[in-house]
């Protein structure tokens, strides 16, 4: 799948570079067919025919980069042994775009808080852990290591993991970085910017970067939810949101239940506020609309 946080392609100045392309060589349907499969088989989003002039602009970015004058050249490339190594996965961050914040869709980080920490035993040792399958450029994964961090800072025997994965390698880049502007963090109440960001010594700059003893407790890799096998250990909670909303219902049964074989019994699946299971025989009861536990 794609954008593991949020798939959308959605307009954005989708006639930008398309006048840097000769006329005879913008895509052609069949064209666009070829790379809806290649993008359908790789990541489970449906491009439907209204998003070819978005592809073509998005894709031709790559085309000046690679020096080729056609798409047709670009698909023979990208669907090659070679092209499937080393493009496919820039055309997959070319075409995702994702969208995120802190603290987005608060209600799950209260019910975090409030009753699933409480909830959890250590006596087995094992740390709590956490897994962002479409973490994007990282606000999901430090929502999460600030509320886990305070719970600890109470708790002196809790210890926790976070796995932050997406398939974008461009946006793991700017997560791993951990670098925000001011304005996405404005939002954050004072106490949490005070203990955990650090302002830009650069004023003109006016950004900030998560603390380094949060930074250190996330670890980001880059897992394609469509994949068969994910080399991850079993986690108390997942956070999957706003990503099955571009999968057709097969393709949410699939990832779904792969999701469910890594929560442990008692374990949580968390979804975004417009998706829904319903339908879906699974071994999950539903807590909230959005939230599940594994029975």
């Amino acid at each position: 799948m794609v954008t593991q946080t949020e798939i959308s392609i959605t307009p954005m100045n989708v006639v930008e570079n398309i006048n840097s392309l000769r006329i005879s060589d913008r895509l052609s349907s069949a064209e666009f067919q070829k790379l809806s499969e290649l993008i359908y088989d790789q990541c489970g989003i449906h491009l439907v025919n209204g998003k070819k002039i978005m592809l073509e602009s998005r894709l031709s970015k790559r085309l000046r980069t690679l020096g080729m004058q056609s798409f047709k050249d670009y698909i023979q490339y990208v669907t090659s042994r070679e092209g499937m190594e080393q493009e496919l996965v820039h055309m997959i961050d070319v075409v995702t775009t994702n969208k995120t914040d802190f603290f987005r869709e608060p209600h799950h980080f209260d019910y975090l808080r409030s009753v699933i920490l409480p909830g959890f035993s250590q006596s087995t040792g094992s740390p709590f852990k956490v897994w962002s399958s479409a973490c994007s450029s990282g606000e999901e994964p430090y929502t999460l290591a600030m509320v886990l961090q305070d719970y600890a800072a109470q708790h002196h025997q809790f210890t926790y993991s976070i796995l932050a994965s997406d398939i974008s390698t461009q946006v793991l880049q700017r997560a791993s970085l951990a670098v925000y502007q001011e304005h996405q963090v404005a939002a954050l109440p004072m106490t949490l910017k005070q203990r955990y960001l650090l302002r830009s010594k650069d004023k003109e700059r006016q950004t900030v970067r998560i603390v380094p003893k949060l930074r250190e407790k996330v670890q980001f890799e880059r897992i394609n939810l469509m994949d068969t096998q994910w080399p991850i250990e079993i986690q108390d909670v997942i956070f999957c949101r706003n990503v099955l909303i571009y999968f057709d219902r097969d393709t949410q049964l699939e990832v779904v239940q792969k999701l469910i074989q890594k929560i442990k019994p008692g374990g949580y699946l968390i979804l975004g506020h417009s998706e829904s299971l319903h339908a879906f025989n699974l071994p999950l009861r539903q807590i909230k609309p959005t939230i599940f536990m594994k029975k």
